[in-house]
């Protein structure tokens, strides 16, 4: 089976010579940390045994978030702490999509671009859930940010889980979401739309393309239990945008790697020539420190407290 690190290591030459314009210093700073992980270099770790007093000496992993051999334990933790979280209640999922035109902003100034769209979404939530009927409190919501889809192009968008609910503090009550629907998708994407515009134009102060489409898309989804969700989100966390399970062929300077078509739901395989294809993976390194996940409300970190008797409210209320 093919590996992206062999690829990389392999093709690294003429990829540095094609895109040397476009390698930014994360992206440096992930291949030079790829290419010595689990390594024989300097940087091992010892383990004795007690019984028979032998020792053992493993190359130590670049712990690189883009990198698709490490980061399997900290995808583990993140997935325990969010599932300690979680409420006894449905969730729905809330997808906020960057149209095309914005994604050469968004790739050339992707921090403050990223923390826009964030910020901007989170408001559009909240706002959302204040004047609806059903809701009228205060919720909480986990947004993921992915860069690519799933062909792996560069498709910036924001997946948000959110419990089908909210918090009365003054009367110390849930209200529970009766219906398999939240908000209007459309409406969604209409404030979406103009908010972010002005948030770019206003507060960054970037210069926006004259024509942009009129209507864009925000998709809101009934899943059911939010464990199954959590677990989509992982997938690309911690780990790179693409598992090595999923590379399939690396044949004359080819690479083949399997993916589920979103319409069709059917496996699917695309090939691309070897430096093409790396920095179709590559350009999704994100710059160092951004947070890619971020927890709102009810499920922000400092509300743990009030979370846990919310958990233990629903608990005894479906134990009655």
């Amino acid at each position: 089976m093919s590996q992206f690190i062999d690829i990389l290591r392999q093709h690294l030459a003429d990829f540095r010579r094609r895109y040397a314009h476009q390698i930014t210093p994360e992206i440096h700073a992930a291949i030079h940390a790829m290419l010595s992980c689990r390594c024989n270099t300097a940087r091992v770790s010892c383990w004795d045994c007690q019984t028979c007093e032998q020792q053992l000496e493993f190359p130590l992993s670049c712990g690189h978030r883009s990198c698709p051999q490490c980061q399997h334990g900290t995808t583990c933790d993140w997935l325990s702490q969010q599932q300690a979280k979680l409420l006894p209640v449905n969730y729905f999922m809330v997808t906020f999509t960057l149209p095309f035109e914005l994604r050469a902003i968004a790739k050339s100034q992707p921090e403050p671009f990223y923390h826009a769209m964030f910020t901007v979404a989170a408001s559009v939530l909240k706002d959302f859930a204040a004047r609806s009927p059903k809701l009228s409190g205060d919720i909480g919501f986990t947004g993921v940010l992915h860069t690519h889809s799933r062909r792996r192009d560069y498709h910036p968008h924001l997946h948000f889980i959110i419990p089908a609910g909210s918090y009365h503090s003054g009367k110390r009550q849930w209200r529970k979401c009766q219906t398999h629907y939240l908000f209007n998708a459309f409406n969604l994407a209409k404030v979406w739309r103009a908010r972010l515009l002005a948030y770019l134009s206003d507060t960054l102060q970037l210069k926006l393309p004259h024509q942009s489409q009129s209507k864009w898309v925000v998709d809101c989804q009934f899943v059911g239990k939010g464990a199954p969700a959590l677990q989509y989100l992982s997938r690309y966390l911690y780990r790179g945008v693409l598992p090595d399970s999923s590379i399939c062929r690396h044949v004359d300077n080819q690479v083949s790697f399997t993916y589920q078509d979103s319409q069709t739901r059917c496996q699917q395989v695309r090939s691309l020539p070897a430096v093409e294809f790396l920095w179709l993976i590559l350009q999704h390194v994100l710059p160092k420190g951004l947070r890619r996940v971020r927890d709102y409300g009810l499920l922000r970190g400092n509300a743990k407290k009030l979370r846990q008797q919310i958990q233990l409210m629903l608990a005894v209320a479906g134990a009655v």
